[in-house]
């Protein structure tokens, strides 16, 4: 027989954070920015009330609180309907890979189940994307097009995220543990120009054009 919580069981959180790691967050920082430039009350109430009723300018202060590198475009919000329908930032233009590469010290760290741990600062991830993303044009994947990735959770299929939209290509990824049957269907419906698969899990990756004369033999054994 089961144990049933009952609800005063959880009126008591198990962990609360105090006061100053609260002022120290980036959503603390933004309701002082807001309160100062808007004039708004103290508050979550107050800052939500807000985010939805004054869409443009809420979402307009993101991008620029949040220091969005790219051309935001004259449209903040452009409505035709029920929200889910509205368009956020319509006219802009970015890149995703820049944006995610700005800064300094450790980007990434990956740990796997045996404790080992890697990392890749900043620096040694824009260099490995920037190579991976001239590999990818070798292949010649361009704006539009997909970039198939089946690989593990692991710091690569970041770096292959970051090349292919870097070139403005479309990233999908299916994990290792997928059979091939899935695998195939899956990324069979996107038609993907370039397919980085993992062939021995842990043991290197490769990249290889996919249902091309590229394909690499072992490879074509394993999905067809």
């Amino acid at each position: 027989m089961g144990y049933f919580l009952e609800m005063s069981e959880f009126e008591v959180p198990l962990w609360s954070p105090g006061a100053e790691r609260v002022g120290s967050t980036g959503m603390a920082r933004f309701a002082a920015a807001a309160r100062s430039d808007f004039g708004l009350e103290d508050g979550f109430d107050a800052l939500h009330t807000w985010s939805v009723t004054d869409r443009a300018a809420f979402w307009g202060r993101v991008w620029d609180f949040c220091g969005v590198v790219g051309d935001r475009g004259n449209e903040v919000v452009r409505s035709g309907g029920p929200m889910p329908t509205d368009r956020f930032f319509p006219g802009s233009r970015l890149s995703v890979a820049e944006n995610l590469l700005r800064g300094t010290g450790e980007a990434l760290v990956a740990i796997d189940e045996r404790g080992t741990r890697r990392s890749r600062t900043f620096d040694e991830l824009a260099h490995r994307v920037a190579r991976l993303a001239g590999a990818l044009s070798d292949f010649g994947v361009e704006p539009g097009d997909r970039v198939a990735a089946w690989l593990p959770n692991a710091i690569e299929a970041v770096e292959v995220m970051l090349a292919a939209t870097s070139i403005g290509a479309v990233f999908s990824s299916s994990s290792p543990d997928f059979g091939v049957n899935g695998v195939v269907d899956r990324f069979g419906q996107i038609e993907p120009k370039v397919l980085v698969a993992v062939l021995i899990m842990g043991v290197g990756y490769m990249a290889a054009r996919w249902f091309g004369r590229m394909l690499d033999r072992v490879l074509r054994r394993k999905l067809l």
